[in-house]
């Protein structure tokens, strides 16, 4: 049996499906000179990088400091859905949202939930990026109770004039889409989809290098001088800037607690974990995925799977807010996906990976101001491949004094984790049990 060590012990990627076949194994330089640009990005995930595109095609100079490798935490190794929403609590039009800030303001959210993922299809195709992007998207349910809930959403989706084809799905229609017993239904969003998620990351990385952004791996943030030009300084070097921008999200408080320490209170890292299996003879593929469609179902601790385009099934979920990782990620996912598929009982597992993702308490992005001219943003909560990119945006129009929507946003009230620094993570582990018990219900 292996056994499985969270990557924050590795500064190289998790040995997952997606590090092995990247595109691109060419690494960036570290920082080793002292430099000066108009915005520092400290952390190199999707939010970091989408942020760093923003800016250099709005002309700005731009560095971003990745303390380990580009796409090194949770942007370089989940699940590969696009899924879109600003914000979890917020992707079905959450009235309570309206009541509080107006409904001017839900439906500019509503906007940002279907830009976010327009953001991706616009950029992959302006830039030239090659990251198996494929569009359609089902979400499963196992019970009755569940389809309920997927056709208010469906509903709620067509009264907000959504953009592309949606397509409810009965017991009946379920051997079109999947070989399995386990789902009675389900909906097809063609606006979402699934990619490469490391290879997109790294693409975007290097269109913003290609327009003069300053990329650094293996340079760790550790100091922040805060002032009318704000220093940031390394190991081995430093930045000066107009403005900074943090976006180092579940990691930013494990690795350099002392960065900004009165985040880490809002947010904290939870596990997920993936694996891949061996090659599948293409009949076999054929009849577990009979639609290339990215598939989640509807539970908290969720199962969610795609196939590959070399015919793997990556298959994830067990999300663990424990801080306890498990001995093997084959041994415990391996159950799961057998009961969704048990024709793979005879299958290789060829990889398994996994780490922290930020999750607040409230299940929305949470971005703000440090300063007048320190930003950040962090905490998607497992819902940010999409959402990273438009918090992006979001900081470019802040910094190119555009802060409407941004300032939306960060109106919205974070509520930090009780307990203190040792009782945060057993109390929220004790939380998501109330609502994986709620899953239990017919």
């Amino acid at each position: 049996m292996t056994f499985f060590k969270s990557p924050i012990h590795s500064p190289e990627h998790a040995a997952s499906y997606y590090a092995k076949s990247q595109r691109d194994q060419k690494h960036f330089d570290a920082l080793e000179e002292d430099i000066a640009v108009d915005v520092c990005i400290i952390g190199g995930g999707f939010s970091g990088i989408s942020t760093a595109v923003e800016l250099c095609e709005r002309g700005y100079s731009v560095a971003v400091l990745e303390g380990q490798r580009i796409g090194w935490g949770a942007s370089g190794r989940n699940g590969g859905q696009i899924i879109g929403g600003y914000g979890e609590a917020l992707s079905q039009g959450n009235s309570r949202f309206a009541k509080k800030y107006g409904q001017e303001a839900a439906d500019a959210v509503w906007d940002m939930s279907v830009e976010c993922v327009d953001i991706i299809r616009e950029r992959v195709e302006k830039y030239n990026i090659e990251c198996d992007l494929k569009w359609g998207y089902f979400d499963a349910a196992m019970k009755p109770r569940e389809m309920r809930s997927i056709q208010e959403y469906h509903d709620h989706l067509q009264e907000k004039q959504y953009p592309h084809k949606l397509t409810m799905v009965d017991q009946s229609g379920m051997d079109d889409i999947l070989g399995t017993e386990r789902y009675i239904g389900g909906m097809i969003n063609e606006g979402q989809g699934h990619l490469q998620v490391l290879d997109l990351c790294k693409g975007e990385a290097r269109a913003a290098e290609s327009m003069g952004a300053k990329i650094y791996e293996k340079t760790l943030a550790q100091k922040i001088d805060y002032g009318t030009r704000p220093k940031v300084h390394t190991e081995r070097g430093s930045v000066t800037a107009n403005f900074i921008v943090l976006c180092g999200n579940a990691y930013a408080s494990q690795l350099t607690p002392s960065l900004a320490p009165k985040l880490s209170k809002f947010v904290l890292p939870a596990s997920s974990y993936v694996m891949a299996t061996e090659v599948l003879p293409d009949s076999l593929a054929e009849d577990i995925m009979r639609r290339d469609y990215a598939v989640c179902d509807q539970r908290t601790a969720l199962d969610y799977f795609r196939m590959s385009p070399d015919k793997r099934l990556l298959f994830g979920g067990m999300a663990n807010y424990s801080a306890t990782d498990p001995r093997s990620i084959k041994a415990a996912l391996t159950p799961r996906m057998l009961k969704v598929f048990p024709q793979l009982a005879d299958v290789k597992i060829d990889y398994e990976w996994g780490g922290h993702m930020g999750i607040g308490l409230n299940r929305i992005p949470q971005l703000g101001r440090l300063d007048d001219n320190v930003f950040y943003v962090q905490a998607y909560s497992g819902h940010g491949v999409a959402p990273t990119h438009m918090s992006g945006r979001l900081l470019a129009e802040l910094i190119s004094h555009q802060a409407e929507r941004f300032d939306l946003l960060a109106r919205i009230q974070h509520i930090p984790f009780p307990g203190g620094r040792l009782l945060r993570q057993p109390m929220l582990a004790l939380g998501m049990l109330y609502y994986k018990l709620l899953d239990m219900r017919p």
